[in-house]
C-alpha cells in the first residue's frame, strides 16, 4: 500500500520502505509491481530513467480485492471466520474496539451514518 500512501514512487523507493519492515529481494519487489501493472492496477511513467509507478484504483478497492480474496481462499467465504481469526492473534487497542462496535452498530442499521 505504499504507494497509495506515499504516492508516485519508483522500485528503489518502494523496495526502500518495504525493506524498513521485511525481508524481500529488490527483484521481488520490482516482480510485484510488473504484475500490478499488468494487471491495470498501476500505471509507469517511463519519461524519465528510473520508472516512476503510480496507483490507477483506489486504495479501498484493493483491500476490497484482497480481502475477497483472503476470505474465500482461507476462510471458506466466511467473513465471520476472518474477523474471529484476525482478532485472536492480536489484541486491538481499546480504539479499534470502538471502531468495530461503531461498524457492527451500523451494520445492524441502528446508526444513522
Amino acid at each position: 500500500m505504499i504507494l497509495w500512501e506515499n504516492g508516485p514512487s519508483s522500485v528503489r523507493d518502494v523496495h526502500s520502505q518495504l525493506s524498513e519492515t521485511r525481508d524481500v529481494f529488490y527483484t521481488t519487489t520490482l516482480k510485484t509491481m510488473q504484475v500490478m501493472l499488468t494487471k491495470g492496477l498501476l500505471n509507469r511513467d517511463t519519461t524519465e530513467r528510473a520508472h516512476i509507478y503510480a496507483p490507477t484504483v483506489a486504495k479501498s478497492d484493493v483491500e476490497r480485492s484482497l480481502l475477497n480474496g483472503l476470505r474465500t481462499s482461507m476462510f471458506r467465504g466466511s467473513t465471520a471466520s476472518l474477523v474471529i481469526s484476525a482478532l485472536g492473534h492480536d489484541r486491538p487497542t481499546h480504539q479499534e474496539l470502538e471502531e468495530i462496535k461503531a461498524l457492527i452498530y451500523k451494520i445492524e442499521g441502528n446508526g444513522d451514518n
